[in-house]
């Protein structure tokens, strides 16, 4: 008893320092940028004209380019916290990541024992990447929790499944969980699709001896969870039928609505040379809206004197206006299509690793007041050693992560051997559909973070520890 009081207290502990953590960062670190701002005019209309659109001069647009689960958790948070009380939704955010690393704890405890649970609260709780998220605005922190949900109710499910019961409850919650993140962000549904085929897995090739069912019976959770996710959605693309006369179920890939123009051109020049953060900061962002400086291109971005030639008069071009204009998209296309043909390896592969490979490992200090080009050591030596110590505590993580893959596998991966394929898959998805992305993000690789962190706490178990469920 007194070992268990004592593993439940150390774990109390860890959620006490998280929650330092995360108050320091809300005190001290807390941003509201653009995209907080736009997310808040949507939760205002919502509340005050029933609407779901920007407010634009004395009129408010409809619109369908972002999803509306997370402008839903700020009109919640505005009737009870006051309109744009953006330091309360903080607060609740901070209780949200500190649900999550609860999740992840318990369900880490449920696969390895203890000593992998408080490994892994404790690597969760004091995680600066995730923590600082919490002190945004912003849906990271909701799809962090909603990865954690799921898994955990997954892996609860499964338990149920094995003792034959059929768990609907758990399975209902875990539909809940995957819905709540695909109406925060469109890329959560990928959680969807590697958790679902594997309930639906489990179900069907469970043994007759065990559950006399039929086929029907036996996919029953992974029907329920599916059904939790498809009305939502299906209410969604409903009105934006009506609306727009589209078929949209989740959110545009380039974020416009029906009619309005998206730069193609300018956006596959920019991935032929494009794969670091600062490009991202530099050109991408305020491409269509702000001047663009030529200085900025790195020398990749040319292939000869006279293409940087031309390139410098398609910015000149476009900065008379500070707009994008078909001829300037149309010119964009043409250099585009130029270096595509000279060297489409570097095109199809080189740049869309290199832009993965940037979102994975470098410093995940994009929320602080630290310069972009870490590497630029001379230019300010403390601020890049502190940036390579992020680094290098990012990699820390995911070594760990890859790490504890292992550990989990050699210790006790059968009977859980569906979970774990499940998280891997969704990993695996994840790194797919990010090498199909223009820019670089550090947090489009966030969300795979649960996963990391639980399977860095796996590594840490006991030889011979018990499966706890």
């Amino acid at each position: 008893m007194s070992s268990r009081a004592a593993s439940k207290g150390w774990f109390v502990a860890a959620l006490f320092a998280g929650l330092l953590l995360r108050a320091a960062f809300v005190l001290h670190l807390a941003r509201f940028t653009g995209d907080t701002l736009l997310y808040g005019d949507l939760a205002y209309n919502m509340l005050a004209h029933h609407i779901f659109g920007f407010t634009e001069g004395n009129n408010i647009r409809s619109t369908l380019i972002r999803l509306p689960g997370y402008p839903l958790f700020l009109a919640f948070c505005f009737l009870l916290f006051g309109t744009a009380n953006y330091i309360a939704v903080l607060w609740v955010q901070v209780a949200m990541d500190l649900a999550t690393c609860a999740l992840l704890g318990v369900l880490a405890g449920r696969l390895l024992g203890r000593r992998a649970a408080l490994a892994t609260v404790w690597l969760a709780a004091l995680c600066p990447f995730t923590s600082h998220y919490s002190a945004i605005a912003l849906a990271e922190c909701g799809c962090l929790f909603a990865v954690a949900l799921a898994f955990f109710s997954l892996e609860r499910w499964m338990s149920a499944w094995r003792q034959d019961q059929r768990g609907l409850g758990w399975a209902s919650l875990c539909g809940f969980a995957l819905i709540f993140g695909i109406l925060l962000r469109p890329d959560q549904a990928l959680v969807a699709v590697a958790v679902v085929p594997a309930m639906l897995w489990l179900g069907l090739r469970k043994s007759e001896t065990q559950w006399q069912g039929s086929l029907l019976r036996r996919a029953l959770p992974a029907i329920a969870a599916s059904l939790i996710i498809v009305l939502p959605l299906g209410l969604w693309a409903s009105r934006n039928w009506r609306v727009y006369h589209v078929f949209q179920p989740l959110a545009p890939r380039y974020a416009i609505d029906p009619g309005e123009s998206n730069p193609y051109g300018f956006q596959r020049w920019y991935r032929t040379w494009a794969f670091e953060f600062k490009s991202t900061l530099d050109i991408y962002w305020p491409y269509d809206g702000s001047l663009i400086d030529i200085k900025d291109l790195p020398p990749r971005a040319f292939d000869s004197a006279a293409q940087r030639d031309q390139t410098a008069a398609i910015f000149a071009q476009y900065n008379q206006e500070s707009a994008s204009t078909p001829p300037v998209d149309a010119a964009f296309a043409r250099l585009a299509a130029e270096r595509v043909h000279a060297n489409p390896l570097r095109y199809y592969v080189v740049m869309p690793v290199a832009r993965e490979l940037d979102m994975w490992l470098r410093p995940r200090t994009e929320l602080m007041k630290l310069p972009v080009d870490f590497w630029n050591v001379r230019a300010h030596p403390g601020a890049s050693i502190a940036e390579l110590a992020y680094a290098t505590l990012n990699l820390a993580y995911l070594l760990l992560g890859v790490a504890g893959v292992f550990r989990w596998r050699k210790l006790h991966w059968s009977g859980h051997g569906t979970l774990a394929f499940a998280m891997l898959a969704f990993v695996i998805l994840r790194c797919i559909l990010l090498l199909t992305l223009d820019n670089s993000e550090p947090r489009y690789t966030l969300e795979c973070f649960p996963v990391v962190i639980l399977l860095a706490g796996l590594f840490f178990s006991g030889k011979e520890e018990p499966n706890t469920a």
